[in-house]
């Protein structure tokens, strides 16, 4: 009976953790939404904008990961 419950919280640990993912994508959302933004004000800064809105896309993604990594973590290391 004990192990059933902390099995149970690992795995409500876990989808709790992987609402960082849906924080991750809304995150690439808004960094591409104002890069196109900016883009159509002014195309021709556009070209040079575009290296750090893939940074920013990049550390979204990580913490999207990370999170994602927590989830497996609490689910299957026992």
């Amino acid at each position: 009976m004990e192990g059933d419950i902390v099995q149970m919280g690992a795995y409500i640990g876990a989808g709790l953790a992987c609402t960082g993912m849906g924080g991750a994508a809304i995150g690439v959302g808004t960094v591409v939404g104002n890069y196109i933004s900016g883009a159509l004000r002014n195309p021709s800064a556009s070209a040079s904008q575009t290296a750090t809105m893939f940074i920013g896309i990049a550390f979204s993604e990580a913490l999207g990961i990370f999170s994602f990594l927590v989830a497996l973590l609490l689910m299957y290391a026992s």
